[in-house]
């Protein structure tokens, strides 16, 4: 537990725009509080591991979760299949192609090339390859899910 000040500090010029209201009943309304006034809070810090990991959405998440569950080297129908048999969510081909080229985008995960097949017509698959930024991601995402949840695991069963 951290304490955190709100303010510059006792003895600074606060602007008008930053003065607070003390919580003390003023006789004179019209007077505004003077000075600056120190909210403290006990806020739990962020993991270090996590803070600078970067934050994903659902659908990303639902992605990087595919490609974990598949294993290294899978591709965008593959992973599309998956998300549809885990979640029961139908999504188009083209969003899981635009949130893979996101991901990309965001060096969460490497794509490459694999050889060519003859039950393809010669044409090359594309696969991806989780990169340590998306396993960043994905750890930050599942324990701010986690410890969200908590203690309400029954609670949220019934739902």
């Amino acid at each position: 537990m951290c304490p955190f000040l709100v303010g510059p500090g006792p003895g600074l010029p606060v602007p008008a725009s930053f003065r607070l209201w003390s919580g003390r009943p003023s006789s004179d309304k019209s007077k505004k509080p003077s000075g600056s006034v120190h909210i403290l809070n006990d806020v739990k810090q962020i993991e270090a591991r996590d803070y600078f990991a970067p934050i994903v959405g659902e659908f990303e998440q639902f992605v990087l979760l595919a490609l974990v569950r598949l294993g290294n080297g899978a591709f965008g129908a593959a992973i599309r299949r998956e998300i549809r048999e885990r979640t029961g969510r139908d999504a188009a081909v083209g969003t899981v192609y635009m949130t893979l080229g996101r991901l990309e985008g965001k060096k969460m995960i490497a794509p490459y090339v694999g050889v060519p097949s003859t039950h393809r017509g010669g044409r090359r698959r594309k696969h991806y390859i989780l990169d340590a930024e998306g396993q960043k991601a994905l750890g930050r995402a599942y324990r701010a899910f986690t410890a969200m949840t908590a203690g309400m695991e029954g609670e949220l069963g019934q739902l």
